[in-house]
């Protein structure tokens, strides 16, 4: 058997791993799942990655957040509060760690490496990638789903999170 379980299963990409943790910049692990989008700041340590800052957005319901845990308008708003906790541990740069997710323009990624950047964190990336300001909004969905992202981000903005 391999030494490498997670390569196995096809569950970690050790080469784009590799790739960036030389860069020294804490990664923004950016993970969708069936029901959330998690949103983590993580440093490298010989013992395992240390997270600096994690956010679901399950969290945004506190936050008065009554749509879906996966769509656009909640990972953009996991990211942003993901960037002011980050901000709060002292953090202010990182790079984009989106794991083995085929990257698509206008993706949840996407979403929440926007809400990161509104968030204050400095993270390289291509402006064409994210999702139109609309989709963000939750115009798309529906007027009162618009209306409560800008609640619930003047919340996470205001400090209230």
């Amino acid at each position: 058997m391999s030494q490498f379980r997670r390569r196995r299963e096809g569950t970690t990409d050790y080469r784009k791993r590799l790739a960036l943790l030389k860069s020294g910049q804490p990664r923004a692990v950016v993970r969708v799942t069936n029901r959330q989008v998690l949103v983590q700041l993580t440093r490298f340590a010989k013992q395992g990655d240390e997270v600096v800052a994690a956010v679901s957005s399950q969290q945004l319901a506190g936050l008065g957040w009554k749509g879906s845990g996966t769509s656009i308008p909640a990972a953009y708003l996991a990211g942003l509060l993901a960037a002011r906790n980050a901000q709060a541990a002292g953090e202010s740069q990182a790079v984009l760690d989106i794991g083995r997710v085929t990257p698509t323009s206008g993706g949840r990624v996407f979403a929440a490496l926007k809400g990161l950047v509104d968030g204050g964190l400095e993270v390289p990336h291509s402006e064409s990638l994210y999702p139109g300001e609309e989709r963000i909004r939750g115009e798309h969905i529906s007027k009162a789903t618009a209306k409560q992202v800008e609640k619930v981000a003047a919340a996470i903005q205001g400090g209230k999170a």
